[in-house]
């Protein structure tokens, strides 16, 4: 999610309840029981008591569901990633690139009924630029000028410090919600989303009621409840049993319990999180580049596929953003090549090198790949080793431990992915990759005003990382979410997208 905006810590869940305890209250009867068509109920795993309703930080997929219910934001992503209209009426830049004016809608109202104006948006987007509010979307505006950015009424100027035709996927990007100026308690949050709303405890359910008066037409249910459920399983069985209407995130083996069962349904959402192994460039033994050609040429893509992700997934080829918007086309597969790799880890002096593979049941489905890519890579003379790691610290662990690890990411535009994954220094660039020729690429792209040269400059900064980033994208995995039959309105959309998580067009019969 999210700054890339990855799923940092969607497993995580550290201080929730057990998921017994919360599912305690949704039997029938009384205040938490059945609503028929009144409320529905979504569970998703959650991120303990330090959770908050502040949309500016927003790292779980559950804290952006709760944003897009309770607020809105200027722009939103189409399934490929490019972006369309929220409360933006219009966007455009002038000739440089340098200076972009958004015209809000005039309809669009907080739950208080004040409007949202142009110095709301100017307000909301200096706090995210602020490195004390901690918001994900934080570098995404590290390069407006603010002081020179005006507000007027519906008219919004927001000026860059340098050119950058690819500035509004910032305007969609999750965590940019709006909420009313000088905003500082998020206790009882004010927004202007299509719910309203009642009640929130941290780490545990949160209850929204419907906005009749939402700019885009109030929402078909009247109550919206989250229900927190870390474990996967347990997310899985409360759908069966029929105590939430809506499970988020289920695994390939869950989809197929879901699959066929009268009464339920499943969202499958093709190439929706990326799956990758990331070898640390910055350290022995992946300072050496053909070691990390051994590595990528070593892996057997599509039995990792049919394995470790069960048939439900796309073998990937060393790149992120499959399907989406400036991914390059006729792209060749990555073929296995056991004997070329061999010959590259006896070149390298490393035949019988021992390299540790972090893992962990942050994803569930890294244990079976590590235990796949350990047998595959003994096949070229290397002995990789699964190294477990807890799922409630592992993504803050492997930001600087480890040499080789698991990652994955979630739908997002490629520029973005790019920009905080690649680009020597990025925050999120966890591998160390610096390459002054792809910097340049980049940013001489981002400068272009003609798409489709902007596209093609794009295209050759990706190809040249392919082969030098350390990023070995082994697959995209589905994305399954599963729901009762008596739920319509939902379509499978990738994460991050506008019609992800969006229940304001949810009928319950």
């Amino acid at each position: 999610m999210t700054s890339s905006f990855a799923r940092r810590r969607l497993l995580t869940g550290a201080g929730a309840l057990a998921a017994g305890t919360l599912l305690a209250g949704c039997s029938a009867g009384g205040d938490g029981g059945s609503s028929g068509g009144r409320r529905l109920r979504a569970a998703f795993s959650a991120g303990g008591s330090q959770e908050t309703l502040d949309p500016h930080i927003a790292p779980l997929f559950v804290d952006q569901a709760r944003a897009k219910a309770l607020y809105d934001s200027v722009l939103t992503y189409k399934d490929d990633m490019s972006v369309q209209a929220r409360l933006a009426e219009s966007w455009e830049s002038d000739r440089s690139g340098s200076r972009w004016t958004v015209r809000l809608r005039s309809d669009a109202r907080f739950h208080d009924g004040s409007p949202v104006t142009a110095a709301d948006v100017l307000w909301n987007y200096r706090r995210m630029a602020d490195p004390a509010t901690g918001a994900a979307a934080q570098q995404l505006f590290s390069g407006v000028d603010f002081a020179a950015s005006t507000a007027k009424n519906r008219d919004l100027t927001l000026v860059l410090t340098a050119p950058d035709f690819e500035f509004p996927a910032a305007l969609g990007a999750p965590g940019t919600e709006i909420v009313p100026k000088d905003t500082k308690n998020f206790a009882r949050p004010v927004g202007s989303g299509p719910f309203r709303y009642r009640s929130f405890t941290p780490g545990g359910k949160a209850l929204f009621t419907a906005w009749a008066d939402h700019w885009d037409g109030g929402p078909h249910i009247e109550e919206l409840e989250f229900v927190p459920v870390n474990d996967e399983r347990a997310r899985l069985n409360a759908l069966l049993s029929g105590q939430v209407d809506y499970a988020h995130d289920l695994t390939a083996a869950s989809a197929s319990r879901v699959t066929g069962r009268d009464g339920l349904a499943v969202l499958r959402s093709r190439l929706s999180t990326m799956q990758a192994v990331l070898l640390r460039l910055s350290r022995a033994p992946f300072d050496d580049a053909r070691l990390v050609q051994a590595f990528t040429l070593g892996l057997d893509r599509d039995r990792l596929v049919e394995v470790a992700l069960s048939g439900h997934g796309t073998a990937g080829n060393d790149l992120f953003g499959m399907g989406l918007r400036a991914y390059p086309e006729d792209l060749a597969p990555r073929e296995r090549d056991v004997d070329r790799a061999r010959a590259l880890v006896k070149a390298a002096g490393a035949e019988g090198l021992a390299v540790a593979l972090e893992t962990s049941d942050a994803d569930p489905t890294w244990r079976n790949a590590s235990t796949l890519i350990a047998d595959q890579l003994k096949d070229i003379g290397l002995k990789v080793t699964p190294h477990v790691r807890s799922a409630a610290t592992y993504f803050g662990e492997v930001k600087d431990k480890g040499v080789a690890f698991h990652s994955r990411t979630a739908t997002l535009p490629v520029v973005t992915h790019l920009r905080s994954r690649l680009r020597s220094g990025a925050a999120n660039n966890l591998t160390g990759y610096a390459d002054a020729t792809f910097d340049r690429l980049l940013a001489q792209a981002t400068a272009t005003r003609d798409e489709k040269t902007r596209l093609e400059l794009l295209d050759r900064a990706q190809r040249r990382a392919r082969d030098r980033d350390g990023q070995l994208v082994w697959a995209f995995s589905d994305w399954n979410i599963g729901h009762s039959d008596a739920v319509t309105g939902l379509r499978a959309a990738p994460p991050n997208s506008r019609d992800w998580a969006r229940f304001d067009r949810v009928k319950l019969s």
